[in-house]
């Protein structure tokens, strides 16, 4: 029956009043899953199945119309904690946050409730299935995705109306430095390619390019540099106010500069690997690496 919802919850059987229905709560717990069942479904309620939706062409394609989706996905590393918003309200109407995500393998992905209107969870190829639709906050819904592969979903009650998703499940990119690789793996404008300037003496990085949902992003995100070289950071002047602190090294530009033009000049004399971040926008991802060698 479509509709209806499985949500993670306690290791318990009990019955709850949800909306004014009797609803029966249940647990069972498989190699993929632990979920609750909470029925709580009108009669009568119609809806579009997932599983018979035709399969777009592309993942572009399915996601062209989707709410909140900014064309770029939320990347998460190994054994970190993965979450969907479920019923985030948007002025396109009701949407998951994030709409996509890229995954490894084995990852846990956990969709969150927020009590914003009915939706369930539902692949297109029929992989997972929350089951029916649930509108309580709190309710969530876990699955491991052990393959690679695209994994579309749905909420079906809204469907037609743009609230759909995709999980991508691949290996993260790879510098071949861990330290980097660890440092850069949620930034969006981060593919794993190093931009090899060494036995150049001056190089320029762009602050405030595309990336990490807006100008947030350094460019190139991944120098690799002879000792000696001196980088030149220049603002871009888009995306607000940048600067410029690294992680392990007592380098800092400053101020929050904000003007297109200002720049920010350091000379690494000595070998290793230097993480930096602008501060006012560390937690959206705009992050970069130097590799000295």
């Amino acid at each position: 029956m479509a509709g209806c919802l499985s949500a993670a919850s306690s290791r318990q059987e009990n019955t709850q009043n949800v909306a004014g229905a009797d609803s029966t709560s249940e647990t069972t717990t498989s190699s993929k899953h632990t979920e609750t069942t909470t029925d709580n479904c009108a009669d009568g309620e119609t809806t579009i199945e997932a599983t018979e939706l035709s399969e777009p062409d592309s993942l572009d394609e399915w996601l062209s119309d989707a709410n909140e989706y900014d064309g770029e996905s939320r990347r998460y590393g190994p054994d970190e904690k993965v979450s969907v918003s479920v019923g985030i309200p948007t002025d396109g109407g009701p949407a998951f946050d994030p709409p996509l995500i890229e995954v490894p393998p084995m990852t846990n992905v956990t969709w969150e409730w927020t009590g914003h209107g009915e939706h369930n969870v539902v692949a297109l190829d029929g992989t997972f299935d929350s089951g029916r639709t649930n509108a309580q906050r709190g309710t969530s819904y876990h699955y491991v995705f052990d393959e690679p592969g695209e994994f579309l979903f749905v909420s079906e009650p809204h469907y037609n109306g743009g609230m759909k998703g995709a999980v991508v499940v691949t290996e993260p990119p790879s510098t071949g430095y861990e330290r980097v690789d660890e440092w850069m793996i949620n930034s969006s404008n981060f593919d794993g390619t190093v931009a090899d300037e060494t036995d150049t003496e001056s190089v320029s990085v762009r602050v405030g390019t595309s990336g990490n949902g807006g100008n947030y992003a350094f460019e190139p995100p991944v120098l690799k540099i002879s000792t000696g070289t001196t980088i030149t950071w220049e603002w871009t002047g888009n995306g607000g106010g940048h600067n410029i602190v690294f992680q392990e090294a007592d380098v800092d530009s400053g101020e929050i500069a904000v003007d297109s033009g200002e720049t920010f000049k350091h000379t690494f004399e000595t070998t290793g690997t230097y993480c930096y971040a602008c501060e006012p926008h560390k937690g959206l991802a705009m992050k970069g690496a130097v590799i000295v060698e």
